[in-house]
């Protein structure tokens, strides 16, 4: 029990909380004529003044319930603590300060451990202040607790479904991270091997062909700088301490496996340009995986889609791909594609790249992406 208290106690904030967004200023907008509604059309509000005065004024706590959520509620509760000596130890009964459970949902959602404590230790002493001074019959005791802990639960509840939502995206970065690893591996295992056999070569004739040497030292210094240019563009790689696969990786030459044979439906068109020039591992990889990914999710998810165009273009400094369908345009984001689009963009940015993925313009689905030719620079 001591360790659960301890670890509840110790439970940090969620990380970047939004300080205020538009919504927050709506609200507010909103609430400040219900509060002025109430006190005019409410003629059994006791001193309705006094009572729309403490609404207005701790509505500015809203702004701040995210960034500072327990200074906020302790605001609150001793505003309305001090109110009823201003109404003769009668408190507030204004609809409209039901805004203030939004702060103890966001003590639950955005606070730290501690500060959640504190917060529900203050209330409760509230509470039971207000029951032991007759403020409030013993009858709405029981009521309050179950609003403010719906509002708590509430809260705890969004703040852990964020935090497991967070987790699952870093699976999904760690697994291409891991993949684009297993490419680098190949990489230099290929580069390497050459570097050997040129190697053992110029040692064998050596004796008989002075030149041998010098010629192989110059192919070893080649495959020496395009190894670490390949290594460097791989920086930020997670690699997994399992052993890496030795297959072969894919490559540009393997989109045209894409492509689909015969009568199949949706059909699958390759574009292809002559002559690519040489790319390294890494890039050609990622152009081959982002093509796979983009038209494994309009084969599962586009709607009416009988074709599926996947084009490349090169240019001086970059390679373009594109993979579109002629699908029905979609009411909403396409079911399950959320985490594959996240790592098909971790993919791109680690190659120093972009990739978008969204509504065609004028109907289906659209995928682009856009990665260096040598791949990210160090």
């Amino acid at each position: 029990m001591h360790a659960v208290i301890r670890s509840l106690w110790n439970e940090p904030r969620p990380p970047d909380p939004p300080a205020r967004v538009p919504r927050d200023w709506v609200l507010v907008g909103v609430l400040v004529p219900v509060a002025l509604l109430e006190g005019f059309l409410r003629p059994d509000l006791p001193h309705r003044v006094v009572a729309v005065a403490l609404t207005l004024v701790l509505l500015p706590t809203l702004l701040w319930r995210r960034t500072h959520p327990l200074r906020m509620l302790l605001i609150v509760f001793a505003a309305t603590a001090v109110a009823p000596l201003l109404t003769g130890g009668v408190p507030s009964e204004a609809y409209s300060l039901a805004y203030l459970l939004i702060l103890v949902y966001a003590l639950a959602r955005w606070g730290s451990g501690r500060e959640i404590a504190i917060g529900l230790a203050a209330m409760i002493t509230a509470i039971g202040l207000s029951t032991a001074f007759g403020r409030m019959e013993p009858s709405d005791v029981v009521g309050s607790f179950a609003v403010m802990s719906a509002a708590t639960t509430l809260g705890i509840a969004l703040r852990y479904r964020a935090r497991a939502r967070s987790r699952e995206l870093d699976q999904v970065k760690l697994l291409e991270r891991a993949q684009l690893a297993r490419d680098l591996h190949d990489t230099v295992a290929h580069h390497v091997s050459a570097m050997a056999i040129r190697a053992q070569a110029g040692l064998a004739t050596s004796a008989s062909r002075p030149d041998a040497a010098t010629d192989a030292l110059k192919v070893i210094e080649e495959e020496a700088a395009r190894a670490l240019a390949e290594m460097n563009s791989m920086v930020r790689v997670l690699r997994q301490n399992q052993p890496p696969e030795l297959a072969p990786g894919r490559g540009v030459a393997d989109l045209a496996e894409l492509a689909t044979r015969g009568s199949a439906v949706p059909a699958v068109k390759v574009n292809l340009p002559g002559d690519l020039g040489e790319l390294p591992t890494p890039v050609g990889a990622a152009l081959y995986r982002l093509a796979q990914e983009a038209v494994t999710n309009a084969r599962r998810h586009a709607r009416h889609v009988g074709l599926i165009e996947v084009s490349v273009s090169a240019e001086e400094e970059c390679v373009r791909l594109s993979v579109t369908d002629d699908g029905s345009p979609p009411a909403a984001p396409r079911p399950g594609s959320g985490y594959g689009i996240i790592g098909m963009i971790e993919r791109a940015e680690l190659l120093g790249g972009t990739c978008q993925a969204g509504p065609g313009p004028e109907h289906g689905w659209t995928v682009t992406a856009v990665l260096p030719r040598a791949g990210r620079r160090s």
